[in-house]
């Protein structure tokens, strides 16, 4: 009998645990936001977009500013999640360390003059909360998701 599945690891076994695939996802979505940013239609004021800077008029969904650097950002995040998601403690970096880089901008845009040149990503009221809560989210992903990994680690060590 031959089979029609091409030999080696599957999507499901590549990514095991918990952990791996909600990097993964989180990876995916940020690939798609980098993506929709430059689509003009989804992303207002097109032609405004500028490199870098809060003189940016661009708003992906017509919501939050995003510039050309901002959209290369989101992009290169959603190829370390979806490359770091390969192993448990890869994505367990990925999760948490993108999640306080993620508080960290949220802290930048709060105490930055949004029309200062200071503002260079560039960011509004609605990018620092939603950087609030991606910052939540993907640390409490992080360390919930791999906590039954370490609690069996721990099982194991101490029944040999």
């Amino acid at each position: 009998m031959v089979s029609s599945h091409p030999p080696g690891p599957t999507t499901a076994s590549r990514y095991g645990s918990h952990v791996q695939k909600a990097a993964l996802a989180v990876g995916a979505v940020f690939l798609l936001v980098g993506i929709l940013g430059f689509v003009p239609g989804i992303t207002t004021n097109y032609d405004t977009m500028t490199f870098a800077g809060h003189h940016s008029g661009a708003m992906l969904l017509g919501i939050f500013n995003v510039s050309i650097l901002h959209n290369i950002v989101h992009l290169l995040f959603g190829v370390a999640g979806v490359l770091m998601a390969r192993t448990f403690d890869a994505a367990r970096i990925y999760l948490i360390g993108g999640g306080v880089i993620y508080l960290l901008l949220f802290l930048y845009g709060v105490v930055i003059d949004h029309d200062s040149s200071a503002n260079f990503v560039p960011l509004n009221t609605a990018d620092n909360g939603l950087h609030l809560f991606l910052g939540v989210a993907m640390i409490a992903l992080g360390v919930l998701l791999s906590r039954r990994r370490d609690a069996n680690t721990a099982l194991n060590r101490n029944t040999r």
